[in-house]
């Protein structure tokens, strides 16, 4: 099973693949970078918590750089904090206010209140619009800053014979799928699965076929929406 992301960001997908009887091939395709700025708004609106009404954290590798950042802030400040899910709110090291039980973007808008105050949004370089137009619908001012940004990393030529044939990939992120396509073209494995439905659609834009989205969207929820798929229980 080809997994898109290093080693050392997938030891629980790694063991929940061993434990399901499949062996992991790691060929990561995506690196993960400061922002352009070094970080300098992130850390600049951090140090304002006490100026938002929320915290609202979209994923994992921006929660780390989010948790270095903030330092003690947020124990003095009055802040409320949403992120996208259960693995963002475990990078975080605190307690969220606010995790979706549907573990994506439209979850996480799904179950935010209406407002009128302000929200400070940390998210990827690459992000989309969706969350900070559906933050605002609701009422929200919102400030939205760069935690990180990904850069691709370009596979040998070599890897291409062993990702190829390999039974399925995991595509984790938006990002992950581009950066497959830039290096590998539209060739995989037979089955393809992706974490939610926004990297299910960016495959769909550049026509990647993905056989099954995750329910929960989460690396568990990749494991397990590739063991329905293959024993046909989908």
């Amino acid at each position: 099973m080809v997994v898109t992301r290093a080693a050392d960001q997938s030891e629980s997908l790694a063991r929940k693949l061993r434990e399901a009887g499949a062996e992991p091939l790691f060929v990561p395709l995506i690196e993960i970078a400061e922002p352009a700025d070094g970080g300098a708004a992130l850390a600049s609106a951090l140090s304002r918590l006490d100026d938002h009404d929320w915290l609202i954290v979209t994923s994992p590798n921006g929660a780390s750089r989010v948790a270095a950042a903030v330092g003690a802030e947020a124990d003095g400040a009055s802040i409320k904090i949403a992120v996208v899910g259960s693995a963002t709110e475990a990078a975080l090291k605190r307690p969220a206010d606010l995790v979706p039980g549907r573990q994506s973007v439209r979850g996480l808008l799904a179950e935010f209140p209406a407002g009128s105050g302000r929200a400070l949004v940390a998210q990827a370089e690459q992000a989309g619009p969706e969350l900070v137009d559906g933050l605002r619908a609701k009422g929200w001012t919102v400030t939205a800053v760069t935690a990180y940004r990904t850069v691709a990393v370009h596979p040998s030529a070599g890897v291409l014979l062993a990702v190829l044939a390999a039974d399925a990939v995991l595509f984790a992120s938006g990002s992950a799928v581009l950066a497959w396509v830039a290096g590998f073209g539209l060739q995989t494995p037979a089955v393809c699965i992706a974490i939610g439905p926004s990297t299910a659609a960016v495959a769909g834009k550049i026509g990647l076929k993905i056989d099954a989205v995750a329910a929960d969207h989460s690396l568990d929820g990749m494991v397990s929406a590739l063991l329905m798929y293959l024993s046909g229980t989908e």
